[in-house]
């Protein structure tokens, strides 16, 4: 079956991810599009963030919340900097340990821990949901959060809990100089010259819906949307999708929410669409 997306056009928006996508799309055979959403920065203020590692190292959380593994890699680049990367894993290794899907499960498994439990779905619900159930009172909580993201119903849902919650915000969104990138694959799609949009991650369809607004380019955009099949990893993609009120055509059977599947579903309805434009 290596060759179920041969003769698709495939657009993928770039994140942190885009090179193992975008190995696997082509190991099925499409000619994959690549369109650079945005560059993740380094806090542009790194005193918060060693300053949450000090706090780490001296005091050690009782529970620890990570949401993203890009999260945790910027936090341990600024460790190992300032040669504090050994003191904050052993102290990290004494707390119990949540993650917001299976990505940073990976990231903690890169410095040899392991989380103590993941989420059903990678949702920010999901992870009030899993800790709910969760006695938190009097805990020093550590919580890794992500930009773009309002976190106000995490932090309220776990400080309602009595938890002590010590955020950090590890990394940053660099996103004007994509702009002309993303503003070409709007015009790709609305002549019809892409068979699939694949989204990964919530943040794309944001980035995608901004700059079409800043550029003008919205009607474009939906116009090119309606005739392209969007194929969103999992629910907090579709979440996004359907805020903007658009809709979600494939998504992983069975909660499998991760790229081979998404790949398999797409190749699926691909087929069942109709004829590639590239074919």
């Amino acid at each position: 079956m290596a060759d179920r997306l041969n003769g698709y056009r495939i657009l993928i928006l770039e994140t942190r991810e885009e090179a193992q996508f975008s190995k696997l799309l082509l190991e099925q055979g499409a000619e994959v599009v690549q369109c650079p959403m945005f560059t993740i920065r380094d806090a542009t203020d790194p005193a918060p963030v060693e300053a949450w590692i000090r706090r780490a190292i001296d005091k050690p959380f009782d529970d620890l919340v990570l949401m993203t593994g890009e999260g945790l890699r910027r936090i341990m680049k600024l460790a190992r900097a300032r040669e504090l990367d050994a003191a904050l894993v052993a102290a990290l290794a004494r707390a119990r340990k949540f993650t917001r899907g299976p990505k940073p499960g990976k990231a903690l498994r890169e410095i040899g821990l392991e989380a103590q439990q993941t989420t059903e779905k990678p949702t920010t619900e999901g992870v009030i949901e899993m800790l709910a159930k969760l006695d938190l009172k009097g805990h020093r909580l550590g919580l890794q959060l992500y930009p773009d993201k309002d976190h106000s119903a995490l932090t309220g849902a776990l400080a309602a809990q009595g938890a002590e919650v010590d955020t950090v915000l590890p990394y940053v969104y660099d996103s004007k100089a994509a702009d002309a990138n993303i503003v070409a694959a709007i015009d790709d799609m609305a002549e019809g010259r892409i068979d699939s949009l694949a989204l990964t991650n919530l943040g794309q369809v944001r980035r995608l819906i901004e700059a079409a607004k800043a550029h003008g380019s919205e009607a474009k955009l939906r116009a090119g949307l309606e005739r392209t099949l969007i194929a969103s990893v999992g629910p907090a993609v579709s979440g996004e999708l359907a805020a903007h009120g658009l809709r979600t055509d494939v998504s992983p059977a069975d909660e499998a929410y991760f790229m081979r599947p998404l790949i398999s579903a797409m190749a699926a309805a691909l087929a069942e669409k109709r004829p590639s434009a590239a074919g």
